[in-house]
Order: structure tokens, then C-alpha cells, then sequence
């Protein structure tokens, strides 16, 4: 079993062959799922930025299936102009294929690529109960933390 990890563009037919997994990556990790808030992702518009050069979509791979896929936005900081910035939107691997290096490869195809493009900043975030098995990964990939981020839903002002 050969796990791989690569670059590939973000197209109609890419998106497609990912939909499947986005129940599993919903069910698992969304917060908004816990708020009754159903996933609806804004699809043309991934594909709009991908078609402007602004999204990095890495792949991880078992024998050619999809078993897992990091989203990232590409463009220059909004405080630091001149910082290429690539700011992770969503990285998953399918649960039943984890600890088999995948994260790892994952996450070590995507600083490549960030490298190649001249990118200057990359950061991703995790959900806080799921840090205890993504943390390691990226700490042993050169990674610190610096932020933390609160939440709050609010409900719908009736008025």
C-alpha cells in the first residue's frame, strides 16, 4: 500500500472526485454541525479562485484513491503586502487511513509546494479537540503555534 501526496489543480472534475469525503471530514470535525448549521460549501467560488491561481490543493493518495486533501488560499498578507501568504482552509484524512504517515505527507507535499511558489508564510489551523494528533505533525515539521481562536454562535435576531 503506497500512500502518495501531490499537487493537482483545483478543477470541476477534481472537486467532484473529492464531495465524497466531505460528509466524513463534516461529520467528524465541524463545529457549525453542532450549531445545526448544515455544510453548503460556496463550490463556484473555490473554482473561481482556482481559476485566478489563488487556491493550492494538495492530494494524499492510496494506489491512486483519494483518502485525503489539504485546501489552501494563496495571496499576499493583508498586513504584510509583501508576505506571500498561504492560509490552510481545510486539510482532511479519511479516518480509517490515518497513522500510516499520511498527515505527515500531506502536510510535507503542501511546505514543498508553498517553497516552490515563494511563499512565505504558511499557516493552518486545527480544530482544538482534534490538536493532540495534528499538533506533533507539525511541530516536527518546523511549525509554532500563535494563535488561539474563540467561538461563539449566535442565534438569529428575529427582529
Amino acid at each position: 500500500m503506497m500512500i502518495t501526496a501531490q499537487v493537482e489543480e483545483l478543477t470541476a472534475e477534481t472537486l467532484e472526485e473529492a464531495k465524497p469525503l466531505l460528509p466524513a471530514h463534516y461529520d467528524e470535525l465541524s463545529e457549525h454541525k453542532l450549531a445545526g448549521i448544515p455544510l453548503d460549501p460556496q463550490f463556484g467560488l473555490y473554482l473561481a479562485r482556482a481559476a485566478a491561481g489563488q487556491v493550492l490543493y494538495v492530494t494524499l493518495r492510496e494506489e491512486g484513491r483519494l483518502i485525503g486533501y489539504l485546501v489552501s488560499f494563496i495571496a499576499p498578507g493583508m498586513h504584510y503586502q509583501s508576505c506571500l501568504t498561504a492560509t490552510g482552509d481545510i486539510f482532511f484524512v479519511y479516518p480509517t487511513r490515518r497513522g500510516l504517515e499520511g498527515g505527515k505527507t500531506l502536510f510535507s507535499a503542501w511546505m514543498k509546494e508553498c517553497r516552490r511558489r515563494g511563499i512565505r508564510l504558511a499557516q493552518i489551523g486545527m480544530k482544538s479537540r482534534h490538536a493532540k494528533y495534528v499538533r506533533p505533525i507539525l511541530e516536527e515539521l518546523g511549525f509554532f503555534e500563535t494563535e488561539i481562536t474563540f467561538w461563539q454562535f449566535l442565534e438569529k435576531d428575529e427582529t
